[in-house]
C-alpha cells in the first residue's frame, strides 16, 4: 500500500514539473514568436525578401511548435487529473 502511495506520488511530482518546463518552453517560444511577427511588420519592406519569407517561415514553425508544446502541455495535465 505504501509503496504504490509513493509510487504515484512520484508520478504526480514527475507530471507537475513536465508540466512547469512545459510552461518554460511556452513562454519562451511566445516571445519568440511575438518577436518575429513584430519585426516583420516593422521591416517587410525594407527588408530582403529572403528575409522576409525566412522571417515567415519562422513565423509559421515556431506557431506550430507552440500549438504542439500546448497540446503536449494539456495532455499531461489530464494525466495528472486521473492520477
Amino acid at each position: 500500500m505504501l509503496g504504490s502511495l509513493s509510487t504515484e506520488m512520484s508520478r504526480s511530482e514527475k507530471l507537475k514539473e513536465e508540466i512547469g518546463w512545459l510552461k518554460v518552453v511556452f513562454g519562451i517560444l511566445s516571445a519568440i514568436d511575438v518577436s518575429l511577427l513584430a519585426w516583420l511588420a516593422q521591416n517587410y519592406r525594407s527588408a530582403s525578401a529572403l528575409l522576409v519569407v525566412i522571417g515567415a517561415l519562422a513565423v509559421a514553425g515556431i506557431t506550430v511548435a507552440l500549438v504542439c508544446v500546448n497540446h503536449r502541455a494539456y495532455q499531461k495535465i489530464d494525466e495528472l487529473e486521473e492520477l
